[in-house]
């Protein structure tokens, strides 16, 4: 079977780290920093998969996708609300792009949705190829996620 290509997605290394050497079982990782280099990779990488990271607060803020303006508006003109939403959900930006630019793969949120499941619920049902699975997930659990996403039984 031939090695699952998937694309990382994050602000800092944690998950490239820990999956490339927990969960690299069959599986190759590239990272992108940003939405911007992620969708830049599409093309070249065509990742089987893309682990998305949800909160980006270490990324700098020319490079955040969304419309500041527009989510300032939202928070009554709060421009430090509305950037703190745009980091705590920048996964969901960057997931948008990538939709966007093409990718109709699956996509692994690593974010915790259990006090959440209305919200992933609304999510997934715009989106039936997201998937989620929590930061303190252990390296099987997330290994069985990426199988499950692309198709493949776990092994």
């Amino acid at each position: 079977m031939s090695e699952i290509k998937v694309l990382v997605v994050e602000d800092g290394d944690e998950y490239l780290t820990n999956l490339s050497t927990f969960v690299s079982r069959g599986i190759r990782y590239t990272q992108a920093k940003s939405g911007e280099q992620a969708c830049a990779l599409l093309a070249s990488l065509q990742p089987d998969l893309v682990y998305l990271d949800m909160r980006f607060d270490r990324t700098p803020i020319e490079a955040l996708l969304g419309d500041l303006v527009a989510l300032t508006a939202r928070f009554n003109g709060d421009v430090a609300r509305a950037r703190a939403f745009q980091q705590d959900n920048q996964g969901l930006f960057v997931l948008r792009a990538l939709r966007d630019a093409g990718f109709r793969g699956p996509v692994i949120l690593s974010y915790d949705f259990g006090a959440e499941e209305r919200r992933f619920r609304a999510l997934s049902e715009r989106d039936p190829a997201l998937s989620y699975c929590p930061d303190y997930a252990d390296a099987d659990t997330i290994h069985a996620a990426i199988q499950r996403a692309v198709g493949r039984p776990s092994a």
